[in-house]
């Protein structure tokens, strides 16, 4: 049997970047800049009426571009600068909202997709329509989707705007990635190629850089034909060809047993619809509009001459409360290991899926060792929720960089501002996940299957 030492934490700190370790699935990276274009509106809960700003964020993209976006979480804060990467419905609260599609088609049909204003007024029988009262209305009906607040835009046309989109709003399916890589990590044995890891993404091409250790493992990436690439298009099959020995019989350096990841990027715009998530607990956001923008992807190889030869994987699971964990062990022995005091085998030829159930807002961070001594670590915080759907959900009072809010009917009121937050926020939502943490997390296997023969 072969061994493997694995670590892990719940923690309420936020988790650190992990080494060699994509953040998410792939596809586009941004820093939020706060919002743009809004109006107001008004929400109206057991504690009184409160207002709050409405409408289009704006997000620089890292590599290059811009994105716009609303938010799907209301009572949520945004944290000023806060990272955000392209995400999955099914890692969000999208995932378990039967109403996720209807957003979608808010989207495609008002502003900004919608920027013929005229147009758009004339459809909801509004005589003038601004772009913040666009944007304000815009985001009214997808809050009573995503969170199902009883909330009105206060500008007259925004409102009759909101109440237009939510009326007509019908079932999308969710857009495919700007750019992934399926699967992020495969495994084999030297002198064959290991994969094919599939090029998912809706950009005309993506250029493909080789591993950074290419020249001492003399690893390369192929196509099907065997074939060295540096681009590839949707639908594409790429392989890492690793060498196995060199004429004379002996081991080259890569023919033991190593790893190595390969990336692809290209310049897109967004699908529409798309959700953004933050590992800072900032409120979760879906994209309303994209420029050109830079969007990669990662995918890694793992290879050894005999025993246990696991490609590991992690993806956040909203429908079961959890992270999952994906094993799929190419080797001929069994891959073993401890993971939170539980311990768990998978067999040679085998892929399984393990599912680690964590509370809402609960932060993890673990790192799972291969028989080559290389550590892959993941680490996140679970949000699946919005804060509206959670009982007894409070109203946040929240402060700069937010537009000034005043509680409706209330000068010394709760405000609820859609981005910032107050010198204690940090602090309450520390306590919050350290009492979390409290809670015993059990790790348990869902589902298994066969692993595939392909290569």
């Amino acid at each position: 049997m072969s061994g493997l030492a694995a670590a892990g934490v719940m923690t309420a700190a936020g988790p650190a970047a992990a080494d060699g370790t994509p953040r998410s699935q792939g596809g586009a990276t941004a820093t939020i800049g706060g919002l743009k274009t809004y109006g107001t509106a008004v929400i109206h809960d057991e504690g009184g009426d409160f207002e709050v700003s409405a409408g289009l964020f704006e997000m620089s993209v890292d590599g290059g571009g811009m994105l716009q976006t609303y938010c799907v979480d209301v009572h949520t804060p945004t944290q000023k600068d806060a990272k955000y990467h392209e995400t999955p419905w099914s890692g969000t609260s999208l995932g378990t909202n039967e109403h996720a599609g209807k957003i979608r088609w808010i989207l495609q049909h008002s502003y900004p997709q919608v920027n013929d204003l005229a147009a758009l007024a004339a459809k909801a029988g509004v005589r003038n329509l601004t772009e913040q009262d666009a944007a304000a209305g815009t985001q009214v009906a997808i809050w009573r989707y995503s969170d199902g607040p009883d909330v009105d835009a206060v500008n007259p046309e925004a409102e009759k705007l909101a109440d237009y989109l939510h009326a007509h709003a019908r079932d999308l399916p969710e857009p495919q990635a700007s750019l992934t890589l399926d699967p992020p990590a495969v495994s084999g044995h030297p002198g064959e190629r290991i994969g094919p890891v599939t090029v998912r993404t809706d950009a005309s091409s993506v250029t493909v850089t080789p591993p950074a250790n290419a020249a001492t493992t003399g690893v390369r990436i192929t196509g099907e034909d065997g074939r060295p690439v540096t681009s590839a298009v949707n639908g594409s099959r790429l392989f890492f060809e690793v060498p196995g020995e060199d004429a004379k019989g002996g081991e080259v350096s890569g023919g033991g047993g190593g790893t190595a990841t390969l990336t692809v990027q290209a310049s897109t715009t967004v699908p529409v619809g798309r959700a953004f998530t933050s590992d800072s607990r900032s409120q979760t956001q879906i994209l309303a509009g994209s420029s050109e923008s830079t969007v990669s992807a990662t995918a890694s190889a793992t290879w050894a001459a005999h025993g246990a030869i696991p490609a590991l994987s992690a993806s956040k699971n909203c429908a079961d409360g959890g992270v999952d964990i994906t094993v799929d062990n190419k080797g001929d022995e069994s891959f073993t290991f401890q993971l939170l005091g539980t311990g768990h085998s998978v067999a040679a030829g085998a892929s399984e899926t393990l599912t680690i159930p964590l509370q809402e807002d609960q932060a993890y961070d673990f790192t799972i060792e291969d028989p080559n001594g290389v550590g892959r670590r993941f680490s996140g915080v679970l949000d699946c929720r919005t804060r509206g759907s959670e009982t007894g959900a409070a109203t946040q009072t929240l402060g700069e960089p937010s537009p000034a809010i005043v509680a409706a009917g209330e000068a010394g009121g709760t405000n609820l501002a859609a981005t910032g937050g107050t010198s204690t926020t940090p602090l309450m939502a520390a306590i919050g996940l350290s009492l979390l943490v409290l809670g015993a997390t059990a790790l348990s296997i869902v589902r298994k299957k066969k692993a595939p023969t392909e290569r």
